[in-house]
């Protein structure tokens, strides 16, 4: 079974469970032998390690329904473009010209505040056939520390503004650089709403060399493939300039070339 068709939602309860029980387990434990506390200490303290070191493994299945690829059915031939953390009036008019240009689609990862302050811009790339995503209402720093309603906050907020810009309901969500906890995946869960990670990213937030994030987009690259850029937060190159710009044009080319067809997340839903 692949891992964009493991069951929907089991591994982030069931890994809930078994920290629940381990911390009974420690607390047993000191109950019925004081003495035996470093061990105690040493087996919590394993199992939060255990968890943090999940969160921090953004293509990691076992917190959840995650998508890193194009499920296998209708990916034959094609991959997705994704940016984060836009729109941003600076840039994003930029990409959907370029975008125009090539004829092709993808997905925008949107900051739900960043959105509302730019509702044009992403209205127009609704008009223009793309897709619009939920990235987070403030894109926190701080968001995989979030507790379920801190949670519920930042996702939910985003959610409903996106839907009323949008007109119809993101269905995916991308955690603020791919961190999560365990707490997440239920918080999508009563939203509707996918996690979806990435497949290969260039680094364009902290690289302004477009050779090099144009070589790690694509090397190796096949069908099913999904790419993270960025249309917000994005890195410049010597010249000043968004360094995604220099990328963009040169990866569809090489698309094109390679028989790829860009399309959105949503289009491969079930």
């Amino acid at each position: 079974m692949s891992a964009t068709t493991l069951p929907r939602r089991s591994q982030s309860r069931t890994l809930l469970h078994i920290s629940a029980a381990v911390h009974l387990a420690a607390l047993a434990l000191l109950i019925a032998s004081p003495a035996a506390w470093p061990w105690a200490l040493a087996a919590v303290l394993a199992n939060h390690l255990l968890l943090v070191a999940l969160g921090l493994a953004p293509r990691s299945q076992l917190l959840g329904s995650n998508w890193t690829r194009l499920p296998a059915a209708g990916s034959a031939g094609r991959v997705a473009i994704t940016f984060d953390d836009g729109p941003d009036p600076a840039v994003t008019p930029a990409v959907l010209r370029i975008l125009a240009e090539h004829g092709m689609k993808a997905t925008f990862f949107c900051i739900g505040e960043r959105a509302r302050r730019n509702a044009a811009l992403v209205r127009a790339c609704v008009q223009a056939g793309h897709a619009i995503e939920n990235h987070s209402e403030r894109h926190r720093n701080s968001f995989a520390l979030l507790g379920p309603r801190g949670l519920a906050g930042e996702i939910g907020t985003a959610q409903r503004s996106l839907h009323e810009l949008c007109g119809q309901a993101p269905r995916f969500f991308r955690a603020p650089a791919g961190l999560r906890s365990p707490l997440l995946d239920p918080v999508l869960q009563k939203l509707g709403l996918q996690l979806a990670s990435w497949t290969r990213r260039g680094f364009d937030t902290v690289n302004g060399d477009a050779e090099r994030i144009l070589e790690r987009l694509t090397r190796d690259l096949r069908a099913g493939d999904i790419l993270l850029l960025h249309d917000g937060h994005g890195a410049h190159d010597e010249r000043g300039r968004p360094v995604i710009l220099d990328v963009l044009p040169r990866l569809l080319v090489l698309l094109r070339s390679r028989g790829l067809t860009p399309v959105t997340l949503r289009e491969l839903l079930p």
